[in-house]
C-alpha cells in the first residue's frame, strides 16, 4: 500500500466514525429543546422527565462527538498538507466561523444549561439550550459550506497554484451547500426520531413484561399508578417519546426524499460521473436500475468499458426524472463521460513534483462503482425501511402501548441503526463518488477555470507509509475504545430509564397527579446531579 491509499483509509475511518455522532447530536438536540419548551409552556411532569432523560443521552453523544471531531482538523495538517495549502484561503472563513462562533456559542450555552437547572430562571435556562442547539446547526452549516466547495467550487480563482476566495457570498450561498445542509438536517432528525422510537418502544415493552401496564379485552391500556418512578407519568414519558419519534421519522423521510431529489439533480449537473457510477450506467439512457448484475470492479474498467453490467430490475424514465424532471431525456453514461473528462482534465496525472511517483500515471475518472452503486441504494433503502417502521409503530402505538412480543421489541431497537446506516452510506457515496478529485472541477462554462485538485496531489509529501500506518492503527484502536465507552454509557442510562437522569426520584417523588413540573427529593439541591 502507498501513502495516498493509507491516508484515505485513515481519513475515511475517522470521519465516518465521527459522523455517527453528528446527526444524533443535531437531531436529538432539537428534540430535547422542543421537549423542554413543552415543559416550560405546560408545566407537565412527563415533559420534564423526557427533557432530562433524553438530554442525558444527548450530552453523552455530544461529548464523544467533540472528542472524535478534533482529530479531523489535525489530519488536514498532518496527512493532507498539500490539500490544506490548496483550499486554505477558501476554507479559512467557514472553518473559523465554525470554531470561533458556532462551537464557542454551543459549548458555552450548553454548559450554562447543564449546571443552570436550579440557578437560572426557567426561560433563561430554556434559551440557553436553544442557543446551544441552534449553534450546533450553524456549526453543521459551516462545515457543509466547506465540504460543498470541494464538490462544486465557486467564488474563487486560481492564484499561484492555490485557490483564493474572491466572493464570500458565493461560497456561503453555494447551491450545493444549501441543498446538502437541508438534506443533512432532515437526516439528523430521522436518526433522532428512530432513537426515540426504539428506546421508547423498549420501555413500553418492559413495563408490560414487568406487569406494570396491562390491557383490557377492549384494548384499553391501564397504566400502573401511584408515586413510583414507573407509574403513570413514566408511561406517558415513553409513549410520548415513541410517538414523537415516529412522527419525526416520517416527516424526516419526506424531507430527505425531497431534498435528496434536489441534490441528485445538482449532482447530475455538477458531477455527472458520480451519478453515472451510482447507476453503473455504462451507456446513455433514461432508466433507473433497482438491481444490476455484472463486474463493477476497477479491473473491468481498464479499457473504460463496462458493457457486461446488466440491469435486472429497472424503472424506465426514472433516471431521467431524477436528473432533470423529464422522463425521456437520455443521461450520459460512463463510456460517454470518460472521453469528455479526459479532454477537459487530461489523461494522466500532471508531471509536477507535488505528485511524486504518481506523476504521469493514468487517471481513472470512474469512481469505485461497488461503493457508489451500493452506497446510493443502501442510503435510499435504509431510509425507506426506517420510515416504514415508523408508520407501523404509529399504528401499534395508537392503543397506548406496544405488543408483548420480545422479537418485535428487538426489531424496534435494532431499527435505530437504519437511519444511521442511511446517513453513513450517503456520506460515503458523496465523498467516494468525487474521486479522483479531492476538489472536483466546476463543469459550468461560466465557472472558475483550473480550480480543481486530484486526490493524488493532496497527501502530505513528507509523511512516510510507516507513519501513516502507525497513526491509522492508533486512531482506529482509540476510536474502538471510545465506541465501547459510548455504547456502554448509552446502554446503562437507557436501561436505567428516567431514574438514571433524575436520581432524586429514587429518594422520593411527588404524586403523579401533582403535575406542576417540580420534582423534589434528597438530591434536589445538587446542581451536578443532572450533569453526572
Amino acid at each position: 500500500m502507498e501513502a495516498l491509499e493509507i491516508a484515505r483509509w485513515q481519513f475515511g475511518i475517522t470521519t465516518v466514525y465521527h459522523f455517527l455522532m453528528v446527526p444524533l447530536t443535531i437531531g436529538l438536540g432539537l428534540l430535547v429543546a422542543t421537549m423542554q419548551t413543552l415543559w416550560f409552556r405546560t408545566g407537565r411532569e412527563h415533559y420534564l422527565r423526557m427533557t432530562k432523560f433524553w438530554g442525558k443521552l444527548f450530552l453523552i453523544n455530544f461529548i464523544m462527538g467533540v472528542a472524535t471531531g478534533l482529530v479531523q482538523e489535525f489530519q488536514f495538517g498532518l496527512a493532507w498538507s498539500e490539500y490544506s495549502r490548496f483550499v486554505g484561503d477558501v476554507f479559512g472563513a467557514p472553518l473559523a466561523m465554525e470554531a470561533l462562533l458556532a462551537f464557542f456559542v454551543e459549548s458555552t450555552f450548553l454548559g450554562l444549561w447543564i449546571f443552570g437547572w436550579k440557578q437560572l430562571p426557567r426561560l433563561i435556562h430554556l434559551c440557553c439550550l436553544w442557543a446551544a442547539v441552534l449553534a450546533s446547526v450553524f456549526s453543521a452549516y459551516f462545515i457543509i459550506v466547506a465540504n460543498s466547495w470541494m464538490q462544486h467550487p465557486v467564488g474563487a480563482e486560481l492564484v499561484d497554484g492555490r485557490a483564493r476566495m474572491v466572493d464570500a457570498w458565493a461560497v456561503f450561498t453555494n447551491n450545493t451547500a444549501l441543498v446538502a445542509f437541508t438534506h443533512t438536517i432532515f437526516g439528523a432528525l430521522a436518526v433522532a426520531g428512530a432513537f426515540l422510537l426504539g428506546i421508547g418502544w423498549y420501555h413500553l415493552w418492559k413495563r408490560r413484561a414487568d406487569g406494570i401496564d396491562r390491557t383490557t379485552t377492549s384494548g384499553k391500556v391501564i397504566a400502573g399508578g401511584g408515586k413510583a418512578i414507573r407509574g403513570r407519568t413514566d408511561h406517558r414519558v415513553w409513549l410520548r417519546s415513541a410517538q414523537i419519534g415516529a412522527v419525526v421519522a416520517l416527516i424526516s423521510f419526506a424531507g430527505t426524499a425531497l431534498t435528496g431529489d434536489l441534490q441528485a439533480k445538482l449532482m447530475f449537473e455538477q458531477q455527472p460521473m458520480k451519478m453515472a457510477a451510482a447507476e453503473a450506467a455504462c451507456h446513455d439512457g433514461t432508466g433507473f436500475s433497482i438491481l444490476s448484475v455484472g463486474d463493477l470492479s476497477a479491473d473491468n474498467r481498464d479499457s473504460q468499458n463496462c458493457d457486461d453490467i446488466v440491469a435486472v430490475i429497472e424503472i424506465p424514465g426514472m433516471l431521467s426524472f431524477m436528473a432533470n424532471g423529464t422522463f425521456d431525456t437520455e443521461i450520459k453514461g460512463v463510456n460517454t463521460l470518460v472521453p469528455e473528462y479526459q479532454e477537459k482534465y487530461g489523461t494522466t496525472i500532471p508531471d509536477d513534483p507535488v505528485y511524486g511517483e504518481r506523476a504521469g500515471t493514468q487517471v481513472d475518472y470512474v469512481p469505485v462503482m461497488e461503493v457508489t452503486y451500493w452506497g446510493f441504494r443502501i442510503m435510499i433503502g435504509f431510509g425507506a425501511l426506517a420510515a416504514f417502521a415508523a408508520f407501523v409503530a404509529l399504528w401499534f402505538l395508537r392503543k397506548g402501548t406496544v405488543p408483548r412480543s420480545r422479537w418485535v421489541m428487538r426489531l424496534a431497537v435494532l431499527g435505530i441503526l437504519a437511519p444511521f446506516g442511511a446517513n453513513s452510506a450517503g456520506w460515503i457515496f458523496t465523498e467516494m463518488g468525487r474521486q479522483p478529485f479531492v476538489v472536483a472541477p466546476n463543469p459550468d462554462p461560466s465557472g472558475i477555470d483550473g480550480v480543481f485538485m486530484f486526490t493524488a496531489a493532496a497527501v502530505s509529501p513528507g509523511v512516510s507509509v510507516g507513519e501513516l500506518i502507525f497513526s491509522l492503527v492508533a486512531l482506529t484502536v482509540v476510536y474502538a475504545v471510545l465506541l465501547v465507552v459510548e455504547v456502554r454509557l448509552l446502554v446503562r442510562y437507557v436501561r436505567g430509564g428516567v431514574a438514571s437522569a433524575m436520581p432524586e426520584l429514587t429518594e422520593g417523588s411527588k404524586n403523579d397527579g401533582d403535575d406542576d413540573g417540580v420534582s423534589r427529593g434528597k438530591d434536589d439541591g445538587d446542581v451536578l446531579a443532572f450533569a453526572y
